[in-house]
């Protein structure tokens, strides 16, 4: 079998345009957007909301029909993608408020870290969300993950989207900004790449607010969907404004001459909110599509988000592929086309994507792909996926163990001794709404699923961490 090492060799040595030089240890740049659902886009079938710039996107490259979030919500699937790892593992176990003990531990080692170890500049520009003393020397910031340059918030943007005033660039305070956030992000983006030199790559995160509450957009973009309720119209000109902040982005490589030596990845931290699931909720209008659930469920809707790469001279332009990927696969992908070697020392979740990207072929896991989140709206509070077949588990733990918080030091004693009792079983291909549930018919298939995932349990119970009780305000 050819390893991702091997594939990246053949890649260098094939006839491409220019020398190998050109196309080695390219530009990175991942766009990761809050709360978009699965069905938001034109390309993933929205019947209304119009997105041309990343419909465009999707036509240069890759359109992933099969993409996952490391969780069904937002710290711990950016602390995945960061890490490679289940964010389980080191303790962030759901959204991080204010002030919280939880965060991402000094000692997890980010793509950022490696990235800049292989003379990366790095940037990181939009929501943080990974620890809760945000700007203070308690946690670890942007710049102690590997960050050369940072224009970050802790969570939302606030008090909206629109002009927002809790930016900090550096450690310092920005103040007032003008614009809505996305478009905000995207100006330093662009001044950040400006600033680079032309013969150091880069990777850039850039992670905006939108569409996640509280939403407010341009009234040019409100005006364009008319025909529909005014918080609905809000959140589908969200979507356009995410849309043509992209569009701004792409535009900038093209003109700085970066496109085509630039890996670009577009996607989600998870599915979509629930329509006033919360008081503030009232412009909660994205889509799951055809999947099953939303944000903070183990079910499809929950994990499954849109995905579009596109890495010119590499992927052929129209691209569909439904084989499973995930957030923590960026860390090995990256580590392979940066040239650097991944941390060996912990256990890593994630698989190199070149064997899809580069020839088609199926990812080589040594793991299947695995969500626990123990405080999912779902009844199932894990998953695992391998192939086409998704297994969702339940267990013996009652609600009132878990009702004082994802954190709490009680819940995560609950997790810890925690068992699987119950199984549900979908085959994905056949049947993406997991209506059909296979359980009683596949005993076998269920038994072998089962023992990874209790396996898999087993090594983040015994190692996961226990923080200091504090509030939890359940209202993400």
């Amino acid at each position: 079998m050819t390893s991702p090492l091997m594939l990246l060799s053949l890649m260098s040595a094939a006839a491409l345009p220019g020398d190998a030089a050109h196309w080695a240890r390219p530009n990175i740049l991942v766009i990761l957007c809050d709360d978009l659902g699965y069905g938001d886009l034109a390309c993933y079938g929205h019947p209304v909301i119009r997105t041309p710039h990343l419909d465009r996107l999707a036509a240069q490259g890759m359109r992933l029909t099969s993409c996952y979030s490391a969780a069904p919500v937002c710290s711990p699937s950016r602390a995945g993608l960061l890490t490679g790892r289940n964010p389980n593992r080191f303790g962030v176990y759901d959204w991080i408020p204010g002030n919280s003990p939880m965060h991402m531990g000094r000692n997890e080692i980010t793509l950022a870290q490696l990235l800049k170890q292989a003379g990366y500049a790095t940037c990181h520009v939009g929501k943080w969300h990974c620890n809760g003393m945000f700007n203070r020397a308690d946690q670890p910031q942007p710049n102690d993950h590997g960050f050369d340059h940072w224009f970050s918030t802790q969570n939302n943007a606030a008090p909206d989207h629109h002009n927002p005033t809790n930016f900090v660039r550096n450690g310092k305070p920005v103040g007032p900004t003008e614009g809505y956030s996305c478009q905000v992000v995207t100006d330093e983006a662009i001044a950040w790449l400006r600033d680079q030199p032309a013969d150091k790559p880069f990777f850039q995160f850039v992670c905006f607010h939108e569409p996640h509450e509280p939403v407010a957009s341009p009234m040019e973009l409100v005006s364009q969907y008319a025909d529909e309720n005014a918080n609905r119209a809000q959140y589908y000109a969200n979507v356009s404004n995410i849309d043509a902040a992209v569009g701004r982005l792409m535009a900038a490589l093209d003109e700085l001459n970066l496109a085509d030596r630039t890996f670009v990845l577009f996607t989600s931290d998870n599915g979509p909110e629930t329509l006033e699931r919360y008081p503030r909720g009232t412009r909660c209008y994205g889509s799951p599509g055809p999947l099953r659930g939303m944000k903070l469920h183990i079910y499809e809707g929950g994990i499954r988000v849109p995905g579009i790469i596109r890495w010119p001279g590499r992927i052929a332009a129209g691209t569909i592929s439904d084989e499973p990927v995930c957030s923590v696969d960026l860390l090995p992908t990256f580590c392979t086309l940066a040239g650097v070697q991944p941390p060996r020392d912990r256990p890593l979740d994630g698989a190199s994507l070149l064997p899809l990207l580069v020839a088609g072929q199926p990812i080589m896991r040594e793991k299947p792909l695995f969500w626990l989140y123990h405080v999912a709206l779902s009844e199932p509070k894990l998953a695992l996926r391998e192939g086409d077949w998704k297994l969702c588990a339940h267990w013996d733990v009652p609600p009132d163990a878990l009702k004082q918080g994802a954190a709490h030091p009680d819940t995560i004693a609950a997790l810890k001794r925690a068992k699987l009792v119950k199984y549900e079983l979908y085959n994905l291909r056949e049947d993406i709404g997991e209506k059909n549930d296979l359980a009683a018919s596949e005993p076998q298939r269920v038994e072998a699923m089962a023992n990874q995932l209790k396996n898999l349990l087993a090594e983040i119970q015994k190692n996961c961490p226990v923080w200091p009780a504090a509030p939890d305000r359940r209202t993400k």
